[in-house]
């Protein structure tokens, strides 16, 4: 890994740019609706702090773990987010970080882009954007 990759806010948050890009890449191969669930999670996770790039790396990767099997055996959005999402996306950050502070604004669009994306698996459409 060279210095700059080591170093810098972005590669803290994220990681090395290759895992990051490789994390990026197995998310684009997702179904839509899993892909916007995991996009709008990834988007929360940002607000978290990082405790170093490797943990925060893995948590990506585990997050493209668990929604590729779970697109895979077609498990349902909400039956892995649960109800409540944020809650769901703060309980999974917890074993990555020291957690940090998420505005309102952030919550409501988890949960609407959660909604948007479980909708979909069903065929209906939330209209509340």
């Amino acid at each position: 890994m060279s210095d700059a990759e080591k170093s810098g806010f972005l590669s803290k948050l994220i990681g090395p740019k290759k895992r990051w890009r490789t994390y990026k890449a197995r998310v684009k191969e997702f179904p839509g609706n899993y892909r916007t669930a995991v996009e709008a999670i990834e988007r929360y996770l940002m607000h978290f702090v990082p405790t170093d790039e490797d943990s925060n790396a893995s948590m990506f990767e585990d997050l493209a773990d668990l929604f590729e099997q779970a697109a895979a055996d077609g498990t349902p959005i909400r039956e892995i987010v649960g109800e409540d999402p944020a809650e769901f996306v703060e309980e999974f950050a917890r074993n990555y970080s020291e957690g940090g502070y998420v505005p309102a604004r952030a919550r409501k669009q988890l949960t609407d882009d959660i909604a948007r994306a479980a909708g979909n698996e069903t065929g209906t459409q939330d209209e509340t954007v």
